[in-house]
């Protein structure tokens, strides 16, 4: 007895904390796709602030926006092509990690040009700007080569695949069309019809005839009962005969019209 209350509160302990963890992923799962929704919403936030100030406020603080903005993007773009083709190519984990890197660079440019943006002193920055620019050029290219290599190392495996394919069905088709003969080719199929000299077919007619009455002969002066004459046809009485909706009706005699 004792022994059974012990396996059932192992067994109640064990449910509870299956529920608890169960609970508490569904907890972080739920949490990290608030997150996500709430991070990417900051983004187009941002983003459409900075499109905004581009257009609407010219000068170094639309100058600013258009380096973030570039920025932004150019990273953006780099990330979900990278991350898109790393589940089917393993070898973009060491692209993966130098864009990490890359991204250390890429916040803080972002950071210090959020932080021009409310700097009072304009020339200031306006004599800054190159240097910024040049700044955002080595980034944004170092991130496109990276995104261009990864589309370009996706495109090859496809064409490979496509052309291994394309070989693939080139052989299927050319076995299922194996019955497929040139055209005036002989039939293994068929019987061979043997030729006949014109004194063999002679020879093969008189045989022929010479059989034949023979049996006539025979027939007359065979020691075998005689045939018996065949039974008379009978004509079939009008009456029964099955009626079709295309027939007339059979006209009976003492019918009148």
């Amino acid at each position: 007895m004792e022994a059974a209350v012990a396996v059932l509160g192992l067994l109640f302990v064990l449910f509870v904390l299956a529920g608890v963890f169960v609970t508490v992923k569904a907890v972080k799962a739920a949490k990290a796709g608030v997150d996500r929704t709430v991070a990417q919403a900051r983004r187009t936030v941002e983003d459409t602030g900075l499109r905004a100030r581009q257009f609407a406020q010219p000068g170094v603080v639309g100058e600013l926006a258009q380096l973030r903005l570039s920025l932004r993007t150019s990273m953006r773009a780099t990330q979900e092509a990278l991350h898109s083709g790393s589940p089917e190519d393993a070898s973009l984990s060491e692209a993966i990690g130098l864009f990490e890197r890359l991204s250390v660079h890429g916040h803080e440019l972002d950071d210090e040009l959020k932080r021009l943006e409310r700097e009072p002193d304009r020339a200031t920055i306006a004599a800054r700007l190159p240097e910024f620019r040049e700044r955002l050029e080595r980034i944004t290219h170092s991130a496109e080569s990276l995104r261009w290599a990864a589309r370009d190392r996706a495109r090859k495996f496809a064409d490979d695949d496509l052309a291994s394919l394309t070989d693939q069905i080139d052989v299927e088709s050319g076995a299922l069309r194996h019955w497929t003969r040139a055209e005036g080719a002989a039939d293994p199929l068929a019987e061979p019809v043997q030729e006949r000299s014109p004194k063999q077919g002679r020879g093969q007619g008189r045989s022929q005839g010479q059989g034949a009455g023979q049996a006539s002969v025979g027939s007359d002066h065979s020691w075998g009962p005689e045939s018996e004459d065949p039974p008379a046809i009978t004509a079939r009485d009008p009456r029964t005969q099955p009626s079709y909706p295309w027939q007339k009706a059979p006209r009976t005699e003492g019918t009148t019209t």
